[in-house]
């Protein structure tokens, strides 16, 4: 069926922002439908499954059948339990955001009746409720009906099936005779269409009907999560499979936005695609997916209508669609051209899987529960990646050198498996290090203008002080020591900032070097500057090591007069919270340097940095 957006609707501009800031931007079918004709002032009944969005689907054109200047009650909605009442209360509340002349109470049983009759007294528009407690509030004479326009029943046929026919009809023999009565209901049952004969005249029936559809080259899974972890757990996911053609759909603008704020904030290559965007910054975003610079599209149904990619590897569904022909929708952006694709599914709540029922039968697709990941599963299914490419690397051949190199540990009592187990657990420890570098980087902001900042595989941990990275650097390369820039200090790693016109002679030059045995590791980061989130470096494999290295201590350098705290002096921005190691320690060589170089080292201003800044000289020491 053809679905309309918000905006081509005919409804006040109040309403419009509301709905607006709600996030959403079309119309679910049941709203399609069902608005035009509420709007019309026709009598309806209208059949809907709860989580289709129903409740928009009367409440938008009752507020806007309301009279702000009359403080009466104008509408009257009845729902089976309490729950649902706040529920839609709540929901009603955010689209009368900006009418402020109109005003709604919940009343339900189990609540005190004096909050209910201290609103009913002070005057609302709209009353939602429960059958018992509306009918009490009719005996006791604190609910005038007198001036009702509009009665609604949301999901009647529950209403019926608790036994509240005698209410209902109670309620419904009490109302103006020059009424619209609106029901809503999962199914048309004989006591359903018994009601709509009694008290309704010449109903519109409202049924979206769908085509029967089937998917089979996508293995469709579903994960039962709450709404607090689902960024959790759509991170081990990705993880999991190391996936890098990906589109994520949310059923809200606000919610694709702050999906992408945090998946950023992770170290994903992520951008967002909904109905904001002008044809310029779609286009950008669209070229960035395309030609995989861009791993993760996070997107609206309706931004990403027409969308033309193929290779996609898998869609999520943050939140599950409105209705079952969306979900086909988007699922279908995988498992193109005859090949296999993938589709996960977020369930949160009763409402969410009474959705997933209606689109398995819908769909005719076994989706399969599957149990969240934990991070021992993630770490077990990379090194059974990490192990595949190192077959790839075996059947390419080409080895001979690198065998020449381990018949030497193999002539020392080695057995070749201990060596390919050594190798292994360097190769996992050096890509855990790079993620955690990654992952503390994330708070720092971006480098100082005409600054790139290099990530050194030696920290505090190895008893690293500034002069030492600097030596390291000025020795080993042509950078002078006064050119060092900022030099953050972690346990097991280090950022240093240098000027831009460093950074190739460094990289080539100090990129992989050795130091006491060990294998020191020099890379440039890809954040940019004055870039808060930070895309995702392809520091290789290994967990993400969120809990990792968080605290550094930060040195001021370059031609700014030593290692000076910013603004006051002497060593500042201390990020550590631990106790302290009295001292800079030997660090690597003290007077001397163990780096090696070309000669002579460059001397830097303000003398030996460590004295700088008196007794607070020494590290401290990170906890975890």
């Amino acid at each position: 069926m053809n679905k309309i957006r918000f905006d081509e609707l005919p409804l006040s501009p109040e309403v419009q922002r509301a709905i607006a800031d709600m996030g959403f931007e079309e119309a679910s079918p049941i709203q399609t439908e069902a608005i035009p004709v509420v709007l019309a002032g026709r009598d309806i009944i209208g059949q809907a499954q709860t989580g289709t969005g129903k409740t928009a689907a009367f409440g938008i054109p009752t507020i806007e059948s309301i009279d702000e200047n009359d403080r009466s009650v104008q509408a009257l909605i009845l729902c089976p339990t309490r729950e649902l009442a706040i529920q839609v209360a709540g929901e009603i509340q955010k689209l009368i955001k900006y009418k402020p002349g109109i005003s709604i109470v919940p009343i339900y049983g189990g609540q005190a009746y004096d909050r209910q009759l201290r609103a009913l007294k002070q005057g609302v528009q709209i009353v939602i409720g429960t059958p018992g407690r509306v009918m009490d509030h009719i005996e006791r004479g604190t609910l005038k009906l007198d001036k009702i326009k509009k009665i609604i029943l949301d999901e009647a046929d529950e209403m019926l099936d608790m036994g509240f026919r005698d209410d209902i009809e109670f309620v419904l023999s009490k109302m103006p005779e020059e009424r619209q009565t609106i029901f809503f209901s999962a199914t048309m049952s004989k006591p359903i269409m018994d009601l709509t004969k009694r008290y309704q005249t010449d109903p519109v029936i409202v049924k979206v009907v769908h085509k029967e559809l089937t998917v089979t080259n996508i293995d469709q899974v579903y994960f039962e999560v709450r709404n607090s972890m689902k960024q959790e757990v759509l991170s081990r996911i990705l993880d999991m499979h190391n996936m890098k053609s990906v589109i994520i759909f949310c059923n809200t603008k606000r919610m694709v936005d702050e999906l992408v704020t945090n998946l950023q904030a992770r170290g994903y290559f992520a951008d967002a695609l909904h109905g904001d965007l002008n044809q310029n910054q779609r286009s950008n975003v669209m070229g960035k997916f395309r030609n995989a610079t861009l791993e993760i599209l996070v997107a609206t149904d309706v931004a990403a209508r027409g969308l033309d990619v193929d290779n996609v590897e898998a869609v999520f569904n943050y939140d599950l669609p409105q209705d079952e022909e969306a979900y086909v929708h988007r699922i279908g952006r995988t498992g193109r051209a005859g090949k296999s694709g993938r589709a996960f599914s977020f369930v949160s709540g009763r409402s969410d899987m009474y959705k997933l029922k209606d689109i398995m039968r819908y769909t005719k697709a076994n989706i399969q529960l599957q149990q969240v990941p934990t991070y021992d599963d993630v770490n077990e299914l990379r090194t059974s990646v990490y192990l595949e490419k190192v077959r790839e690397v075996l059947e390419k051949g080409n080895l001979t050198k690198h065998i020449t190199k381990i018949e030497s540990l193999v002539n020392e009592e080695y057995t070749s498996l201990e060596i390919a187990a050594a190798l292994l657990k360097m190769s996992l420890k050096e890509a855990k290090t790079k993620e955690a570098g990654k992952e503390a980087e994330k708070g720092m902001g971006g480098p100082k203008a005409g600054f790139d900042r290099l990530f050194i595989t030696i920290g505090k941990k190895d008893r690293v002080h500034p002069k030492d990275l600097i030596d390291l650097l000025s020795q080993n390369a042509d950078i002078p020591a006064s050119k060092v820039g900022d030099i953050d200090l972690y346990d097991k790693f280090s950022f240093v900032e240098v000027p831009t016109e460093y950074t190739a002679d460094i990289l080539q030059k100090v990129g992989r070097i050795e130091v006491d045995g060990r294998t020191v590791i020099v890379e440039k980061s890809q954040k940019k500057e004055g870039e808060a989130g930070g895309g995702r470096e392809d520091f290789g494999f290994g967990d993400r090591d969120r809990g990792g290295d968080r605290g550094g201590k930060r040195f001021g350098g370059g031609d700014r007069g030593g290692f000076g705290d910013r603004d006051r002096g002497g060593f500042g921005g201390d990020r550590d919270r631990g106790p302290r190691r009295e001292g800079g320690g030997s660090g690597y060589g003290g007077g001397g340097s163990r780096f090696g170089g070309r000669g002579d080292r460059d001397s830097f201003r303000g003398g030996d940095r460590r004295s700088s800044g008196g007794d607070r000289g020494g590290f401290r020491k990170k906890r975890f």
